[in-house]
């Protein structure tokens, strides 16, 4: 580990350790692809003094990708399914997130990996500047260290997205979607959330090893 990955790692937990607060939520985001694949199998033709058999075969329909923000606080997430995952995507799926959910938030801080599109500069590409500039002010973005994607709860989100919602083929984007609104209108409804309890002390008493390797080379 390195001095960078240690900083990155504190402000994040730093950051699930503080209060909740509705002018400023805190919110994890990430994306994941989806591979869309269709059963296209048979019924193979019958032998004397054998069973009915099924040839399975699938074919595969392109990919797609989930969108997913998680708060923690509330146990609210808003999800969305969208083709492609490019930066117009990323600052299309934050516009709607901030207009229709935290219109009145002052900012939010927002818990993600470092991926080239993540960044304020995406909004450019769909908005004109002073616009592009407005909506970057209305987050406060807080990045996961490289390889370090478990400190993000969205990751645990998406192991209960896959294990509840995507453990089967599905053939095409229309239906992924409304599988996937699904399961998010039923967890908000639920109010699941997660219980993170490793903390910054937490971290400097279980990784001290690493972060006296960081200081031998000061």
């Amino acid at each position: 580990m390195t001095g960078g990955y240690l900083w990155h790692m504190e402000d994040v937990l730093h950051h699930y350790q503080l209060p909740y607060d509705p002018r400023h939520p805190q919110l994890c985001f990430d994306e994941r692809p989806c591979f869309l694949i269709e059963d296209v199998g048979a019924l193979l033709p019958m032998s004397p003094g054998k069973a009915k058999r099924y040839h399975y075969e699938y074919k595969k329909n392109g990919s797609c990708c989930v969108f997913l923000a998680f708060e923690p606080h509330t146990g609210f997430r808003y999800v969305e399914v969208r083709e492609r995952r490019t930066a117009r995507d990323y600052a299309a799926f934050m516009q709607t997130l901030l207009a229709r959910h935290y219109p009145q938030a002052e900012s939010i801080r927002l818990v993600q990996d470092n991926l080239n599109t993540h960044t304020p500069g995406s909004f450019y590409e769909v908005l004109p500047a002073a616009e592009a500039f407005a909506l970057a002010q209305k987050f406060e973005p807080h990045y996961t260290p490289k390889k370090g994607s478990w400190l993000n709860m969205a990751e645990i989100e998406f192991a209960a997205l896959s294990k509840q919602c995507l453990d089967r083929r599905i053939p095409e984007v229309e239906t992924l979607r409304r599988a996937v609104l699904a399961w998010a209108d039923q967890r908000n409804q639920e109010g699941k959330t997660v219980n993170w309890k490793f903390s910054q002390p937490d971290a400097r008493q279980k990784l001290h090893r690493h972060y006296q390797n960081v200081q031998k080379f000061m």
